[in-house]
């Protein structure tokens, strides 16, 4: 057979295998979604283009089951006397994995008879029943589906109004000016640690995200005013879920990509008892792409390694037993010796080589039970830790920067969070009118912190190093206790009400936060459209190592007993269906915040414009007595994934000012005043078993404010220094970026095939990312401004079976 004859072969041998119809299987198991108790009878509707209408009823445990189902998208309708009936769309089914499902389904006020479904539960309501405002649930699907997303759900939810991103080389969010430091990380109901690598005290975010999106179910986002059983944070909260393994046939999955090697396998313990588990592990592949000298924003290569597991066992009488965990390891060295001067680094200053490694790990367990169609009980408890260790060495140049003669150590830190968890939560309905949700969070912490490092002196034009001083010296015990409850009452078939109350008490300032107040309504207008009001006071304790910061000369800490910062949120909001699949949200907000931490001293200086980047802070004796405010309205508007297509277009308008111990009224860090997004993806579909997806997105910000530096000042302590009297008054050019990604999915029997591309700021633009301090900055200043992330090309290969 001769090349042409077998090139032929071959072409028709693929057209007639991507022509075969490729089948998976869809199941699950429906609940009450108050009581998580199993629901008999349900029925359960596949509405298929390609199958047309097919249907099955659940069986005493609540599972259903469809087999032999075309790859592709599809949507269930689910039916329940008594109960609301919902539509589940855009369900994705591959070849290489099953889509298991726990869909909850919500009791109507009055029993009566079936009504006909109103609309479509296309999306983005959020899981938790108590939320009636900024909020929504997210999918795996969109982390990925995303352009510029990564996979990341702090990148992911970037694109959401009233959500920005501090810095394309981390993914902090600025959520409606708010500072990062605000959001909390919430996984299996347990408050964790920084789930990033290279996490720096005090922060929220990090280049890369611990928790691989992998491991998720479908997981809830708070903008504002969020529920009570969510405290210790005032900016935001990400409620995540890890999904169960498949419990009756083993799945794999492989990845290569730019941001790592990772391999994700699931399956049975026991098939009979319904038990399963799900593991993962990812490398970093950077240091071969730097090897390939492609831009990662560093000369210096980030090292990192994640995993996750979830171990999952139901027991008897709808009661299920998990065991799960999280965690990763990173390192990076950043050795400006070793570089020219005309190399950057966004991630180091280039006055000193940087020795960094952190990690951070949680494990825990999960205890839940419905005891009947009214009462359900979850209890976690878990344990986590995060380490950060840094070592630095100052470089001694000539005056040209051109030789370096010596290099001496600099400073030296280890700090580690150690915390015990325990969340006890039951879920009682009363009726179908009136549910309670009440609980007890509890944390052990171990504050373990060490640091020691060296001033910097000059003496007749020359640069030495002081005697070594502590800065920190801590291994101290605390704990934060955090009892909520919270009412739902449906005052009708169009009126629903909400309210509840938080409070929390942490020994290490000896305080309580005193009773918070949560509440918020929803009125449905009509078939269509609704208003929502929520509104609540929210608390939080300020970074811990902050607590344990001795200045030098100081026989020990300055700040022990700082108080919480409060905020007040106050949201409205109207939502509409404008067009089948298209929906619109408008929501405004205004939030006051006080007992912000600021210095004793007339400064412009507040702990409301930290908690991003890769720095620490070194505060003088701070006070709780600065206030800042935030107002704003945020428009979307969504096409959920239908016909093939998608688009989300989101606009913020918002203001945040603070005041210093000054009294003056500034703009804050992150006062951006504006933010637009706009994303689309459009699916075509190559014969029956593979697709193509073409998505973009594009961002602009408004510029970020920043201080005029004080030339002098900066130059004899070696780091910037800012004027601050004139703080914040000057701002750089808007932000502006454009995103674009391709994928293929190929589905052949029982494998599917993906590749993906992500072009990150595809057209290069030169944002600005901040000012900063170096030494041999072009005009003789040694000030310049560093800047973010230029045109990155990513990409990943995705095999499942």
């Amino acid at each position: 057979m001769n090349r042409t004859s077998s090139l032929l072969f071959f072409m028709l041998f693929a057209a007639f295998s991507s022509a075969q119809s490729i089948t998976q299987t869809i199941r699950g198991k429906v609940v009450d979604e108050e009581s998580k108790f199993p629901l008999f009878g349900v029925t359960v509707r596949l509405l298929s283009d390609t199958t047309g209408v097919t249907g099955v009823v659940t069986d005493q445990d609540g599972a259903f089951r469809f087999d032999h189902v075309p790859v592709g998208r599809h949507q269930l309708e689910f039916r329940y006397l008594g109960y609301e009936p919902k539509i589940m769309s855009n369900i994705i089914l591959g070849s290489g994995k099953e889509v298991v499902l726990q869909v909850e389904l919500q009791e109507k006020i009055t029993v009566a008879a079936e009504a006909t479904v109103k609309a479509k539960n296309s999306g983005g309501t959020p899981n938790n029943e108590m939320a009636m405002i900024s909020a929504r649930s997210f999918t795996v699907d969109e982390t990925d589906r995303y352009a510029g997303s990564r996979g990341d759900p702090s990148r992911m939810v970037s694109n959401y109004a009233g959500v920005q991103g501090a810095n394309d080389a981390r993914n902090d969010i600025v959520v409606r000016g708010n500072t990062p430091a605000g959001v909390l990380w919430r996984v299996e109901g347990i408050d964790i640690p920084n789930p990033n690598h290279f996490a720096i005290p005090g922060t929220s975010g990090g280049p890369v995200n611990i928790i691989n999106n992998k491991m998720l179910a479908n997981s809830d986002f708070y903008s504002g005013a969020f529920p009570a059983e969510f405290g210790n944070a005032i900016s935001a909260v990400f409620d995540l879920k890890f999904r169960a393994g498949n419990n009756q046939k083993y799945e794999s999955s492989f990845q290569f990509g730019f941001m790592g090697t990772e391999m994700f396998t699931e399956g049975p313990i026991n098939k009979k008892k319904g038990s399963s588990f799900l593991a993962g592990y990812r490398y970093s592949s950077l240091a071969l792409f730097n090897a390939l000298n492609i831009d990662i924003g560093t000369n210096a290569v980030p090292k990192y390694q994640d995993g996750g597991f979830k171990l999952n066992f139901p027991l008897k009488n709808n009661a299920v037993l998990s065991f799960w965990g999280v965690g990763g390891f990173s390192t990076i060295d950043i050795l400006i010796s070793k570089q020219s001067p005309s190399e950057r680094n966004i991630y180091g200053e280039n006055d000193r080589d940087q020795y960094f490694t952190s990690w951070m790990g949680v494990v825990g367990s999960t205890y839940s039970k419905s005891f009947n169609k009214k009462t359900y009980m979850r209890i976690s408890t878990a344990v986590s830790s995060q380490n950060v260790n840094a070592h630095h060495d100052y470089l001694f140049y000539s005056p040209n920067r051109d030789t370096l003669y010596r290099k001496e150590p600099l400073l030296q830190y280890t700090f580690r969070l150690s915390s015990w968890h325990m969340h006890a939560m039951i879920n009682h309905k009363f009726n179908p009118k009136l549910v309670m949700k009440a609980g007890l969070i509890g944390d052990v912490q171990n504050n373990y912190f060490k640091d020691s490092a060296r001033a910097l002196s000059q003496v007749g034009g020359n640069y030495n190093l002081n005697n070594w001083e502590v800065r920190w010296n801590a291994n101290d015990y605390a704990l934060l206790i955090r009892p909520y409850a919270q009412f739902k009452y449906n005052a009708g078939t169009r009126l629903i009400l909400n309210a509840g109350v938080y409070s929390q008490y942490y020994t290490k300032n000896g305080q309580i936060s005193g009773i918070e107040p949560r509440g918020g309504a929803k009125y449905i207008l009509d078939s269509k459209s609704n208003v929502s009001l929520g509104f609540g006071l929210h608390s939080q304790i300020q970074p811990i190592y902050l607590y344990y910061y001795q200045p030098p000369n100081t026989s020990g800490p300055n700040n022990p007993k700082m108080g919480f910062t409060k905020s007040w949120h106050f949201v409205a909001g109207y939502n509409r269906a404008i067009g089948k699949g298209t929906h619109l949200k408008v929501e405004s907000y205004f939030q006051y915040l006080y007992n912000i931490p600021v210095n004793d001293s007339a400064s412009s200086f507040s702990l409301v414009n930290t908690g991003s980047g890769f720095t620490r802070f070194f505060p003088g004796t701070l006070i709780n007595k600065g206030i800042a405010r935030n107002y704003g309205v945020e428009i979307t508007i969504e096409h959920y994934f239908s016909r093939k297509f998608f688009f989300l277009l989101t606009a913020s308008l918002f203001d945040a000012k603070y005041q210093g111990s000054d009294g003056i009224w500034r703009n804050t860090d992150f006062n951006g005043a504006y933010a637009v997004n706009f994303l689309a993806t459009k699916e075509f579909k190559i014969k029956k078993n593979s697709a193509l997806q073409v998505g973009a997105k594009v961002t602009t910000v408004g510029g970020r404010y920043y201080s005029p530096a004080d030339t002098a000042a900066s130059n004899k302590v070696s780091e910037l220094v800012g004027v601050d009297s004139l703080k914040n008054t000057l701002q750089t050019k808007p932000y502006f970026r454009a995103d674009l990604r391709v994928s293929y999915k190929w589905n052949r029997p029982k494998v599917s095939h993906e590749f993906a591309v992500d072009l990150i700021n595809v057209l290069n633009v030169k944002n600005v990312l901040s000012l900063t301090y170096a030494p041999g900055a072009e005009g003789g200043n040694n000030i310049r401004f560093d800047y973010q992330l230029g045109f990155l090309p990513l990409f990943y290969y995705r095999l499942e079976f």
